[in-house]
């Protein structure tokens, strides 16, 4: 798709974390024009109301609900809505071509019977399935940009796999092992009780034991069983994943990380150990990586802005490819600090 005019975006989920940030990246995007966003739980609200960070840019839009008829006209669909509410809307975003980029987990999984394993209910739109690219433009760059439907990875399986991913050909199948800490915004803006102030400040907790859902992508990517245990820690956002495996010998997995992202204009190799502020209301990914000769292990860590990389940024890297934009249009290299 090649033109030169502005293509009109429809946001589901605008309300929440993920649709403030999509609106704040399209803000500084050449192409991308928001035009209708969706959110249930405060339509009838102008956007500077809910997002008055934003105001400047959208003096104008209001959140509606969601209905079909509003879609005419738009050009770009980016969804950012719980798991199992995508499976509602795809049917008739797929019936009407418009390029669709997905973040909820409803299209990431290769098969109903995997979603099922995880998400613990059937999918409801098992027949669309095969349709979706996973969304790592890194990885899956050729494949995103020939699809009109696009299911972005989640925030842990896109620092995990992309720590891991070059290393695969040096380190033992199935001895994996990734331990991740993510930001509150990680859980999404509805209030819950163990993202409360009281529960989280000066708290970090490991939740989620064995049965995290992000755990299916990374199998999915890495193959192999991968023990993941997410932790979250008293910070607004931010994704630090430091993975572990059992090396089949010496080997150099840095360089291994430099060769192949040698050319990514989004991810940053260095033997610095990344943080996660370096990435800051960025699309860029921190890796460093390590062979340890006493254990015989392999340890690679990524650092990532979950709501940037793990999120509205991936979402908006993917539509750019989709589109035949440039791939890094509208989207921010380098972090705020401090």
């Amino acid at each position: 798709m090649h033109r030169t005019s502005m293509f009109d975006v429809a946001i589901l989920g605008a309300s929440g974390f993920v649709g403030a940030e999509l609106l704040r990246l399209c803000a500084g995007h050449p192409r991308l024009n928001p035009r209708r966003l969706f959110g249930d739980s405060q339509a009838g609200q102008a956007a500077q109301s809910v997002h008055p960070h934003l105001a400047l840019a959208y003096p104008d839009l209001e959140v509606e609900r969601f209905e079909p008829r509003l879609l005419d006209g738009i050009d770009l669909v980016l969804a950012a809505l719980p798991h199992g509410h995508s499976q509602l809307v795809a049917p008739e975003i797929i019936r009407r071509g418009i390029p669709f980029v997905d973040l909820g987990a409803d299209f990431r999984l290769n098969g109903a019977d995997e979603y099922e394993r995880w998400y613990k209910e059937p999918h409801g739109a098992p027949e669309l399935l095969g349709r979706f690219a996973y969304g790592i433009p890194e990885l899956h760059r050729e494949a995103i940009a020939g699809s009109r439907t696009v299911a972005a990875a989640g925030c842990y399986p896109t620092a995990a796999i992309l720590a891991l991913r070059p290393l695969l050909a040096l380190i033992e199948p199935g001895s994996i092992v990734v331990n991740a800490v993510s930001g509150v915004t990680g859980a999404g803006k509805a209030l819950k009780e163990e993202t409360h102030f009281n529960s989280v400040d000066e708290n970090f907790s490991a939740y989620g034991l064995l049965t995290h859902r992000h755990t299916a992508e990374m199998e999915m990517e890495l193959g192999g069983s991968i023990l993941f245990t997410p932790h979250l820690a008293p910070m607004n956002r931010g994704i630090l994943a430091t993975c572990y495996a059992s090396a089949k010998g010496p080997c150099d997995p840095l360089e291994a990380l430099r060769q192949a992202y040698a050319a990514e204009p989004f991810v940053h190799v260095s033997e610095r150990s990344p943080s996660t502020k370096w990435t800051l209301g960025s699309n860029a990914v921190h890796l460093t990586a390590r062979y340890d000769e006493r254990t015989g292990r392999v340890l690679a860590i990524a650092a990532l802005d979950n709501l940037v990389k793990g999120a509205a940024g991936q979402m908006i890297q993917c539509a750019n490819l989709m589109l035949g934009l440039d791939e890094t249009a509208g989207l921010p290299r380098v972090g705020v600090w401090p």
